[in-house]
């Protein structure tokens, strides 16, 4: 317990990394609000951090970036060695020169790039690359009866649909899904990251060399001229904001249209659900860490200059303050997608994956029903997301024929890389190799490749 942090709010420092953070975090918000708006955590053992769980606070430090700034670099407990160099949160608010990180006008600039490459999107490509990714998921678990939809479905597809938008070959596409797979699951998050760096170096030379119709190219041509260090950084970011906040998404959502015993989740339209779930379940629960330039009081909390200052958009969008003023249930009102300068570019991209994603696996299995009371579900550790361990399912068995349609013709042959649905998380074994080289182990990325070369 921080006792500067205590004797300022009458709070103690709470633990935001722990199973039980997880199976309850509201009752860390309301533990925090019943103080201030603002109160002392601790992201990971020796990582403090102030949390702000007050709607108005939140907006006030999201909507004021001369009094607080993002760039990691003001960090003090980390400049001065206090923050351990291999703490698995260090890869998630350590400085990258990227439009997450920075402020005035090199932010501008970065952020321009960004916005106006993922602007070239639109719902059509969206949803047409959403399309076969599913088809081939859902192929490799229908006929078994049963699925796990984090990591048979939700988890993969972000993953997939990212190299697809990047214009990722399949060998930087096979290391870019494990490793970001690694670096959310907390498997030694400063490898992963490393690897994830590298992986974007080559893309980004690639790009250069060989441009195509993808996130990557448009990033590489835009008139701002970024270096191939900044645009491994935005890529970076972008991979971040993309595949985790989007596997949430999706699974949160799954999960309120299958909780039978729920309120009214299996009577909701999809985009109701996904509404619902960015309000009182936000797939990135606790983000947006601002520095304040200055020591500042939020509400009677006083927060440290250059101190990690943390936004709870799940904190913020249960704050009674909404509910009394009539706003809680109204779509603007909600901080999932952040607010001011740094708010999230992606949110129509985004939801249009979710939404897609979860209209195809309904439409595929109909029946489809949790194989476990919704209460039972566990909820993974950690300071920053609201994610579902496991979203174990049963459905009647269907064959494995999806795939066809994406060919364009029902009549098509399945590939024989599906023929036979792998078990969760696998991949069809590669050919034998010649018995002078190793078998080189094909990921989920050049899997899905091969089969569409067909």
């Amino acid at each position: 317990m921080d006792v500067h942090d205590t004797a300022a709010t009458g709070a103690a420092r709470c633990p935001m990394y722990d199973g039980s953070f997880a199976a309850d975090p509201q009752k860390v918000y309301d533990y925090l609000r019943a103080h201030g708006p603002a109160g002392p955590v601790e992201l990971a053992p020796g990582v403090d951090a102030t949390l702000v769980v007050g709607h108005e606070t939140a907006l006030r430090v999201l909507q004021n970036p001369a009094l607080f700034a993002r760039d990691g670099r003001r960090w003090t407990a980390l400049n001065d060695g206090r923050v351990p160099l291999d703490s698995p949160v260090l890869p998630m608010m350590a400085y990258r020169p990227n439009c997450l990180f920075t402020d005035g006008a090199q932010h501008l600039r970065l952020r321009k790039a960004v916005t106006e490459s993922l602007d070239r999107l639109n719902v059509t490509r969206i949803r047409r690359d959403v399309e076969p990714i599913a088809a081939y998921l859902i192929d490799q678990f229908s006929e078994r009866g049963r699925a796990d939809l984090i990591n048979d479905y939700a988890k993969l597809l972000p993953l997939l649909m990212i190299n697809k938008l990047f214009g990722c070959p399949a060998a930087i596409g096979d290391r870019v899904t494990s490793a970001m797979a690694d670096m959310f699951d907390g498997k030694d998050a400063l490898r992963a990251s490393d690897e994830l760096t590298a992986c974007f170096m080559e893309l980004v030379s690639l790009k250069r060399r060989e441009p195509g119709d993808d996130i990557t190219s448009w990033l590489v041509q835009h008139s701002a001229g970024l270096s191939d260090e900044e645009l491994k950084d935005q890529l970076v970011m972008l991979v971040g904001a993309g595949v985790e906040p989007e596997r949430n998404l999706i699974a949160n959502s799954l999960l309120l249209l299958l909780d039978r015993e729920g309120d009214n989740g299996p009577s909701m339209q999809i985009e109701d659900a996904l509404d619902h779930v960015l309000l009182n379940n936000p797939p990135i629960a606790n983000y947006a860490t601002h520095f304040p330039v200055q020591d500042v009081d939020l509400g009677g909390v006083v927060v440290q200059a250059n101190s990690p200052l943390v936004i709870s958009f799940a904190g913020a969008n249960s704050d009674p303050a909404l509910t009394s003023s009539g706003q809680a249930h109204s779509r603007g009102a909600h901080l999932a997608w952040g607010a001011g300068p740094h708010a999230c570019p992606a949110k129509s991209p985004a939801q249009v994956i979710a939404v897609t994603a979860i209209e195809l696996i309904l439409n595929a299995l109909p029946d489809l029903v949790l194989s476990v009371p919704a209460q039972k579900l566990e909820w993974r550790p950690g300071p920053f997301h609201r994610a579902l361990a496991t979203l174990p399912v049963q459905f009647s068995p269907t064959p494995a024929t999806r795939m066809a349609s994406a060919y364009g013709s029902a009549t098509t042959p399945r590939p024989a890389a599906v023929q036979q649905p792998a078990p969760a998380a696998r991949v069809p074994a590669p050919a034998p190799a010649p018995a002078a080289q190793k078998p080189v182990k094909k990921g989920f990325w050049s899997s899905f490749l091969e089969i569409f070369r067909v």
